[in-house]
């Protein structure tokens, strides 16, 4: 069991990430802070880090409890951390997508129209 592991490696091994490369992607990309600050892929977390990732639309905010560097399965992965996120939204809140009928057609001009202005273009 090491004491220390990569940001990269950690992210992937707890299962927040799908590959490993993912994971070191969002770090380059800004997704990442350890303790407050920027995270490179290569930075390294202990126990009682605190890890904040962005993952889609929600923001996650972990604890560092066993700092892993191989994948495992899914019910270990949730004993290495502990998660201090903040709820997701209720669903009302999120945007409803735009549904067509199957077989109506092309949308018009006017309902392209709609579409755009309810996805926010």
């Amino acid at each position: 069991m090491p004491s220390a592991a990569r940001v990269d490696s950690w992210l992937w091994a707890v299962r927040l990430y799908k590959s490993r490369s993912a994971s070191a992607a969002a770090c380059r990309g800004g997704h990442v802070e350890v303790d407050g600050d920027r995270a490179k892929p290569a930075t390294m977390i202990g126990p009682g880090s605190t890890v904040t990732v962005r993952v889609g639309d929600r923001v996650r905010v972990l604890e560092v409890i066993d700092p892993i560097v191989k994948r495992v399965g899914a019910p270990v992965a949730v004993r290495c951390y502990l998660d201090h996120s903040p709820p997701p939204p209720p669903r009302e809140l999120v945007a409803p997508i735009a549904v067509r009928d199957r077989g109506a057609g092309r949308p018009t001009k006017r309902e392209r129209r709609e579409i755009d202005r309810i996805r926010g273009r």
